[in-house]
Formats: C-alpha cells, structure tokens, sequence
C-alpha cells in the first residue's frame, strides 16, 4: 500500500492570494514573514508560537534599533497572521514547512541513520537548506545542473576557503546519493584553491591581558576565565574545551586527554602546572552540581549514541560529567530529554570577544586565537615542529607550518629588519 503522502502548504502563496490586505501591507508582512523564516532556519526553531516569541523578544524588541509605533503593529500583525495560518495547517494535516526546511530534514534524517556526528548533520542540512532556495522549487533541487550552478555560484562569486567549497560539494554529494538516489553524481565544477591564511595570534602581553579582563567580568558561577587559561594552555579547540569530561583531566600526571577530536582522533596535550589547583576546584564545583542532579533524579549527560549502548549507566556517573557544565538544564535537540549540557561555545566566545575589546586589542580576536596563540608562543620558545603538531591534532604537518609565518625571534621568522642595523 502506499504511503500517504501530506498535502503541502506554501505560507507565501496563500499570503500573495490572502484578500484583504493592501499591496504595501502585503510586501510589508512578507518581509518581516522572511525575516521570521530566516531566523527560525538559522536557529533550529519549529514553526509555532514559541519560536515566534523567541524571535519577537530577541530581534523585534532589541535594545539597540528602536522601532516605530507603525513597525510593531504591522509587524505584530503579520505574525499573527502567520500562526492563524500554521493552526489553518494543522486542521488540515497538512505540511506547512517550506522546500529548505524539508530538504534540510531529509538530509539530517539520512545523516542519523548512517550514524554521523551531530556537526556534520547540522553542516549538511544548512547547505542543503540553502541550495534548496537557490533552486527554487522541488524539480529544480532534483536535477544536477541546478546543483552545479549552485557550487560554481560558490566558488565563482564568494570569497570563501577552499575547504568551504569542499564542505559544499560533500553535502551536495550526500543529498544526491542518500536522499534523491543519485548514485554517482557529476558535478561539472571546478573548485578554486586558496591563499594560506595567516592565523591571529596574540602576543604574551596581550594574552595575559586577554586573560585579566575575563577573569574581570566574571560572575561567581561562571567560569570563563579558567577555561580561557586552559584554552590558551593546552592549545584547545572550542568544541574539545567545552567537551572535557571529568576523566579526560588528570591531575597527577597533567595531561588533558582529547576524546574524538577532529577526524574523530584522541590525543593528549599538556594540563599547565599554574592551574591544578584552580582545576581541582573546578572539578568539585562540578561534582557538586552532579550530586543535586542525581538527587533529583535528572537524566545524565549526553553520550555519543556507540557509548551510550555499551556503557549503560555511564552518563550518570561523575566521571563522564562535564568539566565545564552549564548553569542550567537544557533539553537535549536529539532525544528531547531535560539533561546538563556544558558551557555552550556561543557564550563562552562572546566572553572571550568582550574581553578582547575591553583589552584594547585591535584584532578580530575569538576563542581560537588562543590556539593559535599556544602553537605560536611554544614555537618561539623552541619547541620541537612535529611535537606542536601532536599537542594540537594536526593531520598533516603543513597544517602546522603556518605558524611559521607568525613566529617571531630565534625560533621563528629569524629575520632582523635592516632598518634596525643602520645606524
């Protein structure tokens, strides 16, 4: 028997053909209706009055671009507008996500039964979703050519890393074969390399200033400076420093253990001696939040789906809880469960930018300038290339080569100006 198949709704069809609205109210409700629908896609919000309040309260009501008494009530009544529509939908049983929004669910859902990470769903589904408005409509997105028009637009008209054009191509590839059922597919694209890019790197004074102004904005329960230290002192990856477990720090031997790094690798760097004692602090402020989450019989951690079938009880243990953990629950966007996440990266690197602005540096300073400030600093002070290499997780050693190009003094460039040698 074949399935039933929903019958689909497009919000901005029905609103060209809505009666009663005006032509300049009609453009005015699709322009806040499209900042809507990009906000929510951008955000990973379902259709529906909470993400509407959500993008009421942070974008609409904002602080920082007063509105009009005009805006607020056109655009309050196009809102409006648009949940009547999505209840007219549901009544209906029909599908009311627009052609991005099911293109990207079909690759994310295909992503989950093949078992990739949680990234590289999420990076997948976004290109997915914006080559499904390149194209226009559902036959468009089916044909290979509109594909190849899309990833030449790509690497033709945007100024984007080479490894962006790959990221494109991969995800494109993934959609063709997984979900369209295009074996093989050829796209006839040609992708442009790209000039290394010189990384930002901090000087040691400018780290150390860095550091000063985090640790001056920090509330009692956060904990930014003493992630930022250990972000610049074990040369750490945002993703690996918000992901330390427990186990991974060990205090006796002072290593930092990397789980499922980039390429899916382990590694272990160094845990600096400066911060044992501010770590083992650390560690009981976590434990202390783990206790009251398993008094009140909260579900544990989040596990990779591989570990949480083989270890049963893990999550709920203290050694697989978070170094870092939030301040709050949170609900998992996988199962839905109410658990502890740890510090979201988001916040975490605005810290880091208001502390580098406060700091007066005249860089584009995030998280990762730490990293890069690590490699750099250890060159300089002549550690060995290939053991950076290893301390950082480099794949290849010309990834490592580039702070070649940054390092300064007997161990870096090497290079004395000749203006400093006239007299």
């Amino acid at each position: 028997m074949n399935a039933v198949v929903k019958k689909r709704l497009c919000w901005r069809k029905d609103l060209a053909e809505f009666r009663g609205l005006s032509e300049q109210e009609r453009t005015g409700f699709l322009l806040v209706l499209e900042w809507f629908e990009n906000f929510r896609m951008r955000h990973d919000l379902e259709a529906g009055r909470e993400s509407a309040k959500i993008f009421w309260r942070t974008e609409v009501l904002r602080d920082d671009r007063p509105r009009q008494e005009w805006q607020i009530h056109q655009w309050g009544d196009a809102i409006q507008w648009y949940l009547k529509w999505l209840e007219a939908c549901a009544e209906l049983g029909a599908d009311h996500r627009s052609l991005p929004e099911r293109v990207r669910g079909a690759v994310r859902s295909a992503c989950a039964r093949r078992g990739l990470a949680r990234r590289t769903m999420l990076c997948y589904g976004a290109w997915a979703a914006r080559y499904a408005v390149f194209a226009g409509d559902a036959g468009a997105v089916k044909e290979v050519d509109t594909a190849t028009r899309f990833l030449t637009s790509i690497v033709a008209d945007e100024d984007c890393a080479y490894s962006t054009q790959k990221q494109a191509l991969n995800a494109l590839a993934f959609l063709f074969k997984h979900v369209l059922g295009v074996e093989e597919p050829v796209f006839g694209v040609r992708l442009k390399k790209t000039g290394t890019r010189i990384p930002v790197v901090l000087s040691k004074a400018e780290t150390r200033h860095l550091l000063e102004k985090v640790d001056a904005e920090e509330k009692p329960e956060a904990r930014y400076g003493l992630a930022a230290r250990l972000q610049y002192g074990a040369g750490l990856r945002l993703s690996e420093l918000v992901g330390l477990r427990i186990k991974d720090i060990d205090l006796e031997r002072g290593t930092v253990t990397v789980r499922q790094g980039k390429g899916g690798k382990d590694r272990m760097t160094v845990l600096p001696k400066s911060l044992i004692k501010s770590i083992a602090e650390q560690i009981e402020h976590a434990r202390a939040l783990w206790e009251n989450d398993v008094a009140k019989r909260q579900a544990g951690v989040y596990l990779p789906g591989a570990l949480a079938r083989k270890f049963r009880r893990a999550a709920e243990s203290f050694e697989w809880f978070w170094l870092f953990p939030a301040k709050q629950l949170s609900t998992d966007p996988e199962s839905g469960v109410m658990r502890r996440h740890h510090l979201h990266e988001k916040v975490y690197n605005e810290a880091i930018k208001r502390a580098a602005s406060a700091a007066g540096i005249e860089k584009r300073v995030t998280s990762h300038a730490l990293r890069h400030s690590f490699a750099t600093h250890l060159l300089e002070g002549g550690t060995d290339l290939r053991r950076i290499q290893d301390l950082l997780g480099h794949e290849d050693i010309t990834t490592t080569e580039i702070y070649l190009h940054v390092a300064m003094g007997e161990h870096g460039m090497g290079v004395v100006s000749p203006l400093d040698c006239v007299a």
